[in-house]
């Protein structure tokens, strides 16, 4: 089925380092943009993550260190994807858990200002898990009847979660709506305010904490009561956009931001 889409829609997979959206680094990124018109555009880049690509991940992905140190790192490229990604919804497989947190982080670290929350999110691991319950190799055969050669290649992941995609539309007319903003809401598990998923919006539309000590506690009451909480996240092993979503709530309630 042809996506029916008001802005282009940009399918994207990141290799990495490793698995923590903390500190681990992009290695290989591509895009894949698909027009309204039904035009496509394929990007593939290789990074230098400017830190050692451990051997447990190389054996995953095949990138070593050797791959990639005359390559450029991401903040000389930061620019250009985020150019590239303007006025676009953005797609992927695991995407809101694990690829846009990190492209988020990776943004910020070479501060490129970029505000990936206007942008609609279509994970397609989501609407596959709630629907079928497999990974995107067995999506690929079962939605397409292919076989993915060279998984764990951006590449080749991008392109197959855009198979995948156009082939669920097709198997579940009667659940899923070919529109993305349907498809944005369907494929997200909580209604994040940053992408760790650390703080979230609760039925009021009120941001809540989503972990720890104040779980399901107003995030502006928690920073009233407890002056040494903001202290520890903003010390502590989170993320940098996690850390940038809570000053801004916290300037907000003082009425620092409006």
């Amino acid at each position: 089925m042809k996506l029916n889409l008001k802005n282009p829609l940009v399918f994207f997979d990141l290799e990495t380092t490793g698995t923590n959206i903390n500190s681990d680094r992009i290695v290989e990124i591509c895009y894949l943009k698909v027009y309204p018109n039904g035009n496509e555009e394929s990007k593939t880049m290789r990074i230098n993550p400017e830190m050692h690509i451990p051997e447990a991940s190389s054996a995953i992905h095949g990138i070593y260190d050797e791959d990639v140190k005359d390559c450029p790192t991401f903040k000389d490229v930061a620019k250009k994807i985020a150019a590239d990604i303007e006025g676009c919804d953005l797609a992927g497989f695991n995407s809101n858990r694990f690829d846009i947190p990190v492209l988020a982080e990776e943004f910020l670290r070479a501060g490129v200002d970029i505000d990936l929350m206007k942008h609609k999110f279509v994970d397609v691991q989501v609407i596959y898990h709630k629907l079928e319950q497999r990974t995107l190799s067995a999506a690929y055969k079962f939605y397409c009847n292919k076989n993915l050669e060279d998984a764990h290649t951006a590449e080749a992941d991008t392109h197959a979660t855009y198979e995948v995609l156009k082939a669920q539309l097709d198997c579940y007319p009667d659940v899923l709506q070919n529109d993305i903003e349907f498809l944005s809401n369907y494929s997200c598990h909580n209604k994040n305010v940053d992408f760790a998923g650390r703080i979230v919006y609760n039925d009021q539309g009120v941001e809540i904490f989503n972990f720890g000590k104040y779980k399901g506690m107003s995030v502006a009451e928690v920073l009233k009561r407890d002056l040494g909480y903001y202290g520890w996240i903003m010390q502590g092993d989170f993320t940098l956009n996690t850390k940038n979503v809570l000053t801004k709530i916290r300037l907000r309630e003082t009425g620092m931001l409006k």
